[in-house]
């Protein structure tokens, strides 16, 4: 397939790069080759590339980002997603959305699954909510859910306490804040699977498990070889983030097993081999 990957220099667009140019022609295209919120810039290169299928991992992803800037969430996460899926409509471009375990409302105490109502708190939630909604709009959509992900590539929630715990800092981080985890390789690889087997709808990607960010960056730690006591875990509503962040927001994979897909490994097993990868280029 000629597969389109928008976002692809940020972490996740970097691990769907990855794995599906072993098996197909891929398109990685970043904010500097073309801005989504330019219809006319997106449609000349649409037009020139011809995918088949448009992954599109290109928003804003950080809540304080977008609780700060609500236009520019809105330009980004929805305008931009608009122009995606309308150019993708005039060629014939299937289209996967990325999408996030943010679109709840976190007050759930058992596993959201894909048909739970969305109601979420924040701008960035309701953005992603608005993009799932544009992309519904196509005859044949994928709409991925992902939650916190680590894997190679651009520093995030994980990478970002390892290198403050190599460098002997504390790294401080909510001990109250339950949540799925996925290796992007992990999460890449059955959505691979879901869009070769035309598989159409919403799913939710994840390892198996939960944990909170403290168990997360604990676990981390301790397969990189570094102070488990620098993870000091904290209270959520005492970290003072601008957008409020969900205290529970494990997905059920429910739909990957009703489509005969089996469940990413646990997520422990997923960040040991990560961990494991990324001391050998160091």
């Amino acid at each position: 397939m000629r597969v389109l990957i928008t976002g692809a220099a940020g972490l996740f667009g970097q691990g769907l790069t990855q794995v599906f140019v072993a098996k197909h022609i891929v398109f990685p295209i970043t904010h500097a080759m073309v801005d989504t919120t330019n219809a006319t810039a997106v449609r000349e290169l649409f037009v020139k590339l011809e995918p088949e299928v448009v992954i599109h991992a290109a928003a804003i992803p950080d809540p304080d980002i977008c609780e700060t800037d609500p236009a520019l969430a809105f330009s980004v996460n929805v305008e931009g997603t608009r122009n995606v899926v309308e150019t993708a409509r005039e060629i014939g471009a299937a289209v996967a959305f990325v999408s996030s375990d943010a679109v709840f409302d976190g007050k759930k105490m058992t596993p959201y699954i894909e048909t739970d109502a969305t109601n979420p708190p924040t701008v960035y939630g309701r953005t992603k909510v608005q993009g799932e909604e544009i992309v519904g709009t196509l005859p044949a959509p994928w709409i991925f859910r992902v939650p916190v992900l680590f894997g190679p590539g651009k520093a995030k929630f994980v990478e970002k306490g390892l290198v403050k715990l190599k460098n002997g800092e504390r790294y401080i981080v909510a001990s109250d804040q339950v949540a799925s985890a996925a290796y992007t390789l992990d999460a890449a690889h059955i959505m691979m699977e879901l869009i070769e087997a035309r598989r159409y709808g919403i799913f939710h990607i994840a390892n198996a498990g939960q944990c909170s960010r403290y168990e997360l960056e604990l676990c981390a730690a301790q397969f990189a070889g570094l102070d488990p006591a620098l993870v000091i875990g904290t209270p959520l509503n005492e970290l003072g983030h601008r957008a409020k962040r969900l205290n529970y927001s494990v997905m059920e994979m429910r739909a990957l097993k009703q489509n005969g897909f089996a469940v990413p490994r646990p997520w422990e097993e997923a960040l040991e081999e990560y961990i494991r990868e990324r001391q050998k280029t160091r």
